[in-house]
């Protein structure tokens, strides 16, 4: 299986978990996602009445120069965990 093909599977398995995982855990499921998919964050940081959109974007510009290649791997990792403590 390809990188890529192993990507989108747990990118789709990890929607299926039983219980919602933790607010910082879908934020880095998040950050590593639009990283792997867009790379390097577009658009510009939200205002400060924007709660969930600001957090959204720092959790992607966290991964600011990280590679496609490497967000997928500690995507995969990330939503293995995930999967395995809250369960399908």
């Amino acid at each position: 299986m390809t990188l890529k093909a192993e990507f989108e599977r747990y990118a789709n398995d990890v929607k299926k978990v039983k219980t919602t995982p933790a607010d910082q855990e879908l934020l880095d499921l998040y950050g590593l996602y639009k990283q792997a998919i867009v790379g390097d964050i577009d658009i510009d940081k939200p205002g400060i009445t924007e709660l969930k959109g600001k957090a959204k974007w720092e959790a992607w510009n966290s991964r600011k120069g990280m590679s496609n290649e490497d967000a997928m791997n500690a995507y995969i990792s990330l939503a293995k965990e995930a999967i395995e403590k809250y369960g399908m």
